[in-house]
């Protein structure tokens, strides 16, 4: 929710600034984007290459999407509330992440001495927001300390999604004996806390940050991250792919599954498309790395998930000499007995609930949550 309130604040806060509701009265309109130098200063010899390198940037906070299909294995009741989780993710990117990257080169432009001083000194947090800086400068007082404030509650939420996901990830892997057994270990109530472990672990890397050379090392991390999640929405398109033709060598109908979208009928072209373009973007992660000169460093940052998944890939077909599985006996139907008992169990339980909360004050409460 802190989340939620700050996106949504953030974007009324640079539409009311823009159009003058500021202390210094200034209506500054879309004043940055003015000129082929604002709106897209020259990087590296032109003014593409630097909005490739924005890109980049603005695909280490593109993760999202592939999380759910991590929450759906504890989800209560799946097969209801997935498929409105996933419908609804679109809207979110295009409205939060669209809007937010356009607000930010509104509200400061990109050469502001205060932000280029913060960046070259290696800061971190807010030190660098260009919303903190903007108001800074506009001289709007409180208002950035809220937003100090919710920002570090979205970080905890953010730190709190990837240690769900890299611990259920990690242990999944265990489940399947790709990883030590010892990751299988959970909690009475199902934590995995072995994996937990391990993934609070790899947090502790964050501490890197208050060292002299912080902004090299926030680098390498968010650069190998986002080698990592790109690399990851590739193989997602290979899956998929995989998936429809077991469901077609196995006359499955895709078309009674609960999750359906526009884009199913226009299926495979879809996930072709996508798997094209995720290709490329991970061939062209590292163009800075060759321009003007090759820098090695560089070329690390972008490249070594990739190199480090295809011997990985390599090392585990030599070693456990496994097989590419034939999609007529790809197995599609483990487990459905179980989530079919499941509902059962769960609708029961639900009726039941609803019988003894069917007062004014249950009614509100459901309404609410």
């Amino acid at each position: 929710m802190g989340k939620l309130v700050l996106a949504i604040g953030l974007l009324f806060y640079t539409f009311i600034t823009m159009v003058g509701g500021n202390p210094q009265h200034d209506a500054f309109g879309f004043r940055n984007f003015k000129g082929t130098d604002n709106a897209f200063p020259t990087y590296i010899g032109s003014g593409a290459s630097a909005f490739w390198a924005a890109y980049l940037k603005a695909i280490f906070t593109e993760v999202a999407p592939e999380y759910l299909g991590m929450v759906a294995g504890e989800a209560e009741n799946p097969r209801k509330v997935m498929p409105r989780a996933f419908r609804s993710i679109i809207y979110r990117l295009s409205i939060f992440y669209c809007l937010g990257a356009l607000s930010v080169g509104i509200v400061l432009k990109h050469d502001d001495p205060t932000l280029v001083a913060a960046i070259t000194n290696g800061a971190a947090g807010a030190n660098v927001s260009p919303y903190v800086i903007s108001m800074q400068n506009l001289k709007i007082k409180v208002l950035p300390h809220i937003v100090n404030a919710l920002c570090i509650t979205s970080s905890f939420s953010a730190g709190n999604s990837y240690m769900y996901c890299s611990s259920r990830s990690l242990f999944a892997l265990a489940k399947r004996g790709l990883a030590p057994k010892l990751f299988t270990y959970t909690t009475w109530n199902g934590v995995p806390i072995a994996a937990l472990v391990l993934a609070f672990c790899f947090s502790c890397l964050s501490l890197l940050q208050l060292g002299s050379t912080a902004s090299t090392a926030l680098d390498w991390m968010v650069n190998l991250c986002t080698g990592a999640q790109v690399i990851n929405y590739f193989m997602m398109m290979i899956t998929y792919l995989c998936f429809y033709r077991a469901c077609k060598a196995q006359g499955v109908d895709r078309f009674k599954m609960p999750l359906q979208s526009w884009c199913t009928k226009l299926q495979p072209w879809p996930a072709i498309i996508s798997l094209f373009l995720t290709g490329v973007i991970i061939m062209f992660l590292g163009t800075s790395a060759f321009i003007p000169t090759f820098d090695v460093n560089s070329f690390l940052y972008y490249y070594l998930m990739a190199f480090v998944d295809i011997g990985l890939f390599i090392f585990w077909k030599l070693l456990k000499r496994t097989k590419f599985v034939d999609p007529a006996e790809a197995d599609l139907t483990s487990d459905l007995q179980a989530i079919d008992e499941h509902e059962v169990v769960y609708y029961n339980k639900l009726a039941s609930k609803q019988k003894s909360d069917d007062t004014r004050w249950g009614k509100i409460l459901d309404w609410l949550l």
